[in-house]
């Protein structure tokens, strides 16, 4: 309803140019873009209840952080050893030393 008295605005306004008109134009734009603004944000609401259960999610629900964060190792990861590094720490632990006082 609202495009389309944006749309009969903008025919009056090509017809006559009264200036209430031009005016009028502005806050009715306006009036769309805050209806886009409320169904843009639930919509993207029922998106996240629905991906909540689900392993994986949509690109643009992923926290969007920067690049560097996003390639970052996590913290599973980080902590993994190879099997080299685990036969070494059993074998070649690290030494303590008794240290004279």
């Amino acid at each position: 309803e609202l495009k389309g008295e944006l749309l009969s605005l903008r025919v009056q306004k090509i017809a006559n140019g009264s200036t209430a008109k031009i005016t009028r134009i502005n806050g009715v734009r306006k009036a769309i873009a805050r209806v886009l603004t409320v169904t843009n944000l639930k919509q993207r609401q029922h998106l996240r209840e629905f991906y909540k259960k689900k392993r994986l999610l949509p690109l643009d629900l992923r926290p969007k952080k920067t690049r560097a964060i996003r390639r970052q190792l996590t913290k599973h990861e980080k902590s993994r050893i190879t099997e080299k590094q685990k036969k070494k720490r059993t074998h070649f632990p690290i030494r303590k030393f008794a240290l004279k006082a």
